[in-house]
């Protein structure tokens, strides 16, 4: 069974890839969102760029991860192919790791073009091992974070709307373009509850020179919250075949 659930979830991920990924709306949402926006942030405030490339790789993860993960799984109840999936000796959680996979994938290769083209143009010299692993844990959280809010809802417009609120609180609190120790006391405690706190964090200590167990302490995180969005994902998912 396990050998059929593990074929499932790589051709699944591959016909999402194919089909949802890679296109200009999924591409714009990844990587040209994220570019225009720090580059405003930029504009507006001159200064040091090379303080801003973490936040420009954190929010590339966070919306290439979640540039299509949170409508296609309506999308296809709504068709009826997802049901189809279940005709084949797979289960519903594979079904849904198939789904996430595809946006890992998606978000990885973004991730990717963004880290290499901001180290080479301003030829950074980041922790490689700290960076992957950082990077791979939060590709993980973000692809079931849009997943879980995608089957929480019923219609694809109602995910894109609620996917958005939590994009966006993350971006202004999570210290993307504004310093955590800045903010009033109760926002400082509340940024503690978001993810990208955590791989922003670990992405600025990716690219500060020295050993810093503070990674290992944020990969943690970031693997607790994958498993806190999941596991209520794969439950949602399995009640809409009820």
């Amino acid at each position: 069974m396990w050998e059929d659930n593990l074929r499932g979830i790589f051709y699944i991920a591959l016909k999402d890839i194919k089909t949802y990924y890679f296109k200009p709306p999924a591409v714009s949402w990844g990587i040209v969102f994220p570019i225009t926006w720090i580059l405003g942030f930029y504009l507006r405030n001159p200064g040091s760029f090379e303080e801003l490339v973490p936040g420009l790789i954190a929010m590339t993860i966070l919306f290439s991860t979640t540039a299509a993960e949170a409508v296609v799984i309506n999308f296809e109840l709504r068709l009826g192919s997802l049901e189809r999936l279940l005709l084949a000796p797979i289960s519903v959680a594979a079904v849904l790791l198939g789904k996430v996979l595809g946006g890992i994938i998606f978000g990885f290769v973004m991730a990717t073009v963004v880290t290499v083209a901001s180290v080479v143009m301003l030829r950074l010299h980041p922790n490689i091992f700290y960076l992957i692993l950082i990077t791979i844990p939060s590709l993980f959280v973000f692809s079931s974070l849009g997943a879980l809010l995608c089957v929480m809802v019923k219609e694809v417009f109602e995910a894109q709307t609620l996917l958005n609120l939590p994009r966006f609180l993350m971006i202004f609190l999570s210290g993307v373009v504004y310093p955590i120790p800045k903010m009033p006391l109760a926002l400082q405690y509340f940024s503690k509850v978001l993810p990208l706190t955590y791989t922003i964090d670990g992405l600025r200590r990716s690219f500060s020179i020295g050993s810093d167990k503070t990674v290992f302490f944020d990969t943690l995180i970031l693997i607790f919250f994958f498993f806190l969005f999941i596991i209520p994902a794969a439950k949602l998912l399995y009640k809409k075949f009820e």
